[in-house]
Order: structure tokens, then C-alpha cells, then sequence
């Protein structure tokens, strides 16, 4: 069913809106844009996540592509539109969840495999700690200190996560035999959730993905641009297996006619958060962005230059349009929205909008610390979700300020990277995601890094930068510069406390953090 619809529009003529589309990894949410960017009609559906082990998270293909549709038609229809009045179709996905299916029948081999799932935990611990890895390590320094090449360096201290796709795509091979036999015989197709929707919106005639999402597998070389044929190689995972990579604003064909009624022109596929950056117009080096949804991500635009580094940052393709290439550097941090919601389901509070003014009824949280550690840790997959400092006392109140502190506390861990690792200025700071809508995170965050937050009106950035980019390719929007002039501002958190007044609060979460660890 709908989340929402709002006004209605009709009576226009043919091309004059976009729809934005964002497959996140918890909502489906279509919006119809006009001209202004104001949204005409709206559509969302959760995503259901399975769990069949402890660890493991999938999603079902088909009841996504069912929503995916569903959603799609269910704006348009709320907008008052008929689809024949779009102009384009842009789509944002999460990244690095992922599908194998057969390249001639189109049957996949198993479901979704989420980004979050933890299946090939074992497999990164043991190459982590691996004699090979040492060695690349070494080579790749080496490399690096002789020519100096930024190229050399990621790979001088590579380290897997369970966050990436090489690892899971290696435990399919390693698992699933109809698989590794297909991709033997060349018969293997592998996509992100954007190559498999594209697949199905052209009936298997469209077989791509495109640079944001390509480097958020962590198999493609954002350096060389290409898929990584030393990491493949390593991992036995054929090259055979991968799509081409277009640009990120581009038309990729149309949907079949059978699906919408009419073929309706697919002119962007991009990841969530390079996408929400595009809608945040963070175009220029040194904006950043950050959204606080399931997840935390913290986005820099470098510009032309990549920057590797050895602090839990890693370099991404932003877009591919044309000419122009723009490098993200990114740090991210798990469990935002999912502890927030998990909260609510444990009924510590029954509404979301309850929480800024349960955490502001107190003066501290009493002690008590909260660990977020239900999905992933980059640098530790068995950091544990955790509540310490729990006294008689504590109540609700304590508990929820407690889990939107740690929100904070993490933001603040993250900046301090950005700032001592990013060579570059570091310019206007726009928030977005479902939390950005708590003022007591905002505040608190704003306190702590000691700068300036936008919130946007619209929170949800990554469906307007999908717009946005289909609208630039079917020519709805000229140039970026108009794009800018259709920002709107809703907030701006400017700091109140002097950061060292938070100072002895955040030592005792980062114990409690350090407690956590290796679980």
C-alpha cells in the first residue's frame, strides 16, 4: 500500500515529470517530479528481509521486483499522471547486495544476498590473517614508496569485510554448484540490484550497471575503472560473470511496454548514497554529505583526485556523465536506522517522532552507553549490539538517549577521519536519511564536529539525485547549475555547546565500544 501521495497533478502534457525510484534496505520509494522538483505523487513498501541462519540476510527476487513495479505505478496513479507523461526513469539502489542467475534461461541461483549478511564472515577472517595477504601488503608498499602512485596504496593494506561483494560472490562459487558450473561455461550472469531490475525492466535485452554502483562492489578498481582481474584471479571468480559499466546518467533503453503500458526511457541507474549525494548537488570537491538512514555514510566529493587511506576510508566513483568522473571518499557505519527501529520494536517508545523528546527530558544518559552492533562492523564483524551502564535507575528515557547519543558519538568518531585524512577543504555539510529528522542527533552532531548542518526539505535524497540524473540525460533539467537553484532548505544546526562539554560522556562510550569488540 501507499506510504503517502500528495498533490495531484493531470492534464499535462506527455514528458513533463521524472520519477525517482530508491530500492533501499528497508523501503521501496518511488516519487513523480516536476520541473520544480516538488514532488507530484509518492508511493512505499517495505522490504521484507529474510533470515533463514543466523547471519545470513536475502532478499526475494521476485517480491522485489513486485514492489519495485508496484510502487512505480502506484505514484504515477496517485500523481493523477498517466505513464505515458514521464519523461524518464532514474533509480537508486542499495549497494553491494547482489544476484547470480543463468545467462540463457534468466533463472537465478539463489536470492539476494544483502549487503548486511554475514555468511562469509569465516572466509574474510581467515584471507585477512592469510600469508597471501601479507605479501600483497608488502609488494604494494613497495610499489607505492617507488613511484609515489595513490594507485599502490589501497592495495598495500587491503583488508576484506563481509560488507563486500567479492567475499559473498567467492562462498557462491565455493557453495552453490549450479552457479560455479554456469559461470565455467560462461553462462554465469552476476548483478547488483540495479543490473538485475534493468535486466528485468528490458525482459533480459539490457545486461549493464554503471560506475557508482560497479565501485561499490569492491571488485571494481575505481583507479583503472575496470573489474579487478588480480582480485578475481585470487578469489577464483571468473571475469565472465560481470556486466558491461555505463555512465551513471544515461539511457539504458526502455521498459518493455507489457509492464507500464507504454515503454517508459530508464535514463539513470545509481547507488543510494552517490545518489544522495547528486540530490544533495554536493557537485563540488569538498561538499560532503551525510545521510543517517539504516546505515551511517559519510561522503566527500574529491573531485578528480582518489584519495586511498589507511583509516577506514575507502574511494568510490560518485557519477559517470560523459566526460566527467567525480571520486567519493566514504566511511561508513552500520546500524543507525536498524537500532532505532529495533528500539521501537522492543517497545521503548511507540512512535519515532517520541525519541527527541524523551533523550531532551533527561540531562544525560545516567552512564548507560549504547553499542550499535546488530549488522555489520566494517573493521569487526563480530562487534556486538550492546547496553552498558545499566543501573535500578535507568528507564526508557535513559535507554533511547543513550542509542541517539551513540549516533552521534559515531558521526563524530567518523568526521575526525575525514578531516585528518581528506586533503582538502572541507565545505558545506548536508545531512539526510530518516534520522537527520531527530534534532537531538542533529544538534548533538553539529556540537561535536563544530560546523554547520543543512537539512533539506526532502529527506529523501537518494530518489530526487536518481531524478535528477534521468532528468539531465532526457534534457527535464538543463545543467547542474539549475539543479542548484531547486535546493530547498528546511534547517540549519549550527553549533550551541563548546564539543569538550560532551568529552566525558563520549570516553565512556568508547570504552564501552573497545568492550564490544571481537565478540
Amino acid at each position: 500500500m501507499p506510504c503517502g501521495q500528495s498533490e495531484r497533478g493531470g492534464g499535462a502534457a506527455p514528458g513533463r515529470y521524472v520519477v525517482g525510484v530508491d530500492v533501499g534496505s528497508t523501503v521501496v520509494k518511488c516519487h513523480v517530479y516536476d520541473r520544480a522538483a516538488a514532488v507530484r505523487g509518492s508511493s512505499c513498501r517495505k522490504v521484507e528481509s529474510l533470515y533463514p541462519r543466523p547471519g545470513w540476510v536475502e532478499l526475494d527476487p521476485e517480491v522485489l521486483w513486485s514492489q519495485f513495479v508496484g510502487v512505480i505505478k502506484e505514484a504515477v496513479q496517485a500523481a493523477g499522471l498517466h505513464m505515458r507523461q514521464i519523461a524518464g526513469l532514474g533509480i537508486s539502489t542499495q549497494r553491494a547486495t547482489f544476484i547470480t542467475w543463468h545467462k540463457r534461461t534468466g533463472k537465478p541461483f539463489h536470492n539476494f544476498i544483502s549487503w548486511q549478511d554475514l555468511r562469509s564472515a569465516e572466509l574474510v577472517n581467515s584471507w585477512n590473517k592469510s600469508l597471501l595477504l601479507k605479501v600483497i601488503h608488502v609488494i604494494f608498499t613497495v610499489l607505492h614508496f617507488l613511484t609515489g602512485n595513490d594507485r599502490y596504496l589501497a592495495p598495500s593494506f587491503l583488508t576484506f569485510s563481509t560488507q563486500q561483494t567479492s567475499m559473498k560472490l567467492s562462498w557462491v562459487f565455493k557453495n552453490i554448484h549450479e552457479a560455479e558450473e554456469a559461470a565455467r561455461k560462461n553462462n554465469c550472469c552476476f548483478g547488483t540490484v540495479d543490473t538485475w531490475l534493468l535486466y528485468r525492466l528490458t525482459k533480459g535485452s539490457v545486461y549493464a550497471t554503471d560506475y557508482s554502483n560497479a565501485s561499490a562492489t569492491g571488485v571494481f578498481e575505481p583507479f583503472t575503472k575496470c573489474w579487478n582481474p588480480t582480485l578475481c584471479n585470487l578469489l577464483s571468480i571468473p571475469m565472465s560473470v560481470y556486466p558491461p559499466v555505463k555512465d551513471t546518467s544515461f539511457n539504458f533503453g526502455s521498459a518493455d511496454s507489457e509492464i507500464f503500458g507504454v515503454p517508459i526511457p530508464i535514463m539513470a541507474v545509481v547507488a543510494d548514497q552517490q545518489s544522495a549525494m547528486f540530490g544533495e548537488c554536493c557537485f563540488h570537491p569538498g561538499d560532503v554529505k551525510l545521510t543517517m538512514g539504516t546505515g551511517g555514510f559519510w561522503n566527500v566529493n574529491t573531485g578528480e583526485h582518489l584519495f586511498a587511506s589507511r583509516r577506514g576510508l575507502y574511494p568510490l566513483i560518485g557519477w559517470k556523465i560523459g566526460e566527467e568522473l567525480v571520486y567519493l571518499t566514504e566511511g561508513c557505519m552500520s546500524d543507525f536506522g536498524t537500532a532505532i527501529r529495533w528500539a521501537q520494536d522492543i517497545n521503548l517508545f511507540t512512535n519515532v517522532d517520541e525519541t527527541e523528546k524523551m533523550a531532551r527530558s533527561i540531562v544525560d544518559s545516567q552512564g548507560v552507553c549504547f553499542v550499535p552492533g546488530f549488522q555489520i562492523s566494517v573493521n569487526d564483524p563480530y562487534l556486538c549490539a550492546s547496553f552498558m551502564g545499566l543501573k535500578p535507575s535507568t528507564t526508557r528515557n535513559h535507554l533511547v538517549r543513550a542509542i541517539l547519543e551513540s549516533v552521534a558519538f559515531r558521526n563524530k568518531q567518523l568526521y575526525d577521519i575525514i578531516v585528518k585524512t581528506v586533503r582538502l577543504p572541507l565545505q558545506t555539510i548536508r545531512a539526510d536519511g530518516g534520522v537527520s529528522n531527530n534534532s537531538f542527533v542533529m544538534q548533538m552532531t553539529s556540537d561535536l564536529i563544530n560546523k554547520k548542518i543543512e537539512k533539506p526539505a526532502n529527506a529523501d535524497m537518494s530518489s530526487l539525485g536518481a531524478a535528477f540524473l534521468a532528468g539531465l540525460a532526457s534534457g527535464f533539467w538543463t545543467d547542474k547549475e539549475q539543479l542548484k537553484k531547486l535546493r530547498q532548505i528546511e534547517a540549519i544546526f549550527e553549533p550551541q555547546k563548546d564539543s569538550e562539554e560532551y568529552k566525558p560522556a563520549m570516553d565512556i562510550w568508547l570504552q564501552a565500544m573497545k568492550r564490544s569488540l571481537h565478540w
